[in-house]
């Protein structure tokens, strides 16, 4: 399995976002389209990823679910077959939740930046920063991102998406 050190936080404006990305030179890679539909597994998360319409994989990670930076394990597996893999998946384990959102994603030396707005839920931004050159280095990097987007410890999300989209499910 694959290392990354995350941190995940709302936000108040996409635009500020994106100009913090553009003033350290982060390469921008694109609007992603993205629906994940989170299965409901014992330990750990599953979910199959479709990113507009034409690319498929499942990804299955392992996190705490911590107010800060915390590391993630995770895999992920190309889909040729979404379809299928989401009818095998759906009777095997259930749906849990379905996850909408655009994401506009940056690239930053060894990390992903992912303004994402979400369905229902709102605006975030999240940090992935892979392990590849070392934990330190990568609680160095995260925290320099954290200061320069300027991220409040108020702001931070403990928790994936699926389980804010349950929570808000389920006080509707």
């Amino acid at each position: 399995m694959l290392k990354n050190l995350e941190l995940k936080a709302r936000i108040a404006s996409l635009k500020r976002a994106q100009a913090v990305c553009r003033r350290v030179d982060a390469a921008y890679k694109g609007k992603l389209a993205q629906i994940d539909t989170y299965f409901r597994v014992r330990k750990g998360r599953l979910k199959l990823r479709e990113i507009n319409s034409k690319q498929f994989e499942i990804i299955c990670y392992f996190r705490e679910n911590l107010k800060k930076s915390r590391y993630s394990n995770y895999l992920v597996v190309p889909v040729i077959d979404p379809k299928r893999t989401k009818e095998l998946c759906s009777r095997l384990f259930g749906v849990r939740a379905v996850v909408r959102k655009n994401r506009f994603l940056y690239l930053y030396k060894n990390a992903r930046i992912h303004i994402d707005v979400v369905k229902g839920l709102g605006t975030f931004i999240e940090f992935e920063v892979m392990v590849n050159q070392g934990k330190q280095q990568a609680r160095q990097l995260m925290q320099f991102l954290t200061a320069t987007f300027g991220i409040a410890e108020d702001s931070i999300i403990a928790v994936s998406y699926v389980d804010l989209a349950v929570r808000k499910k389920t006080r509707a």
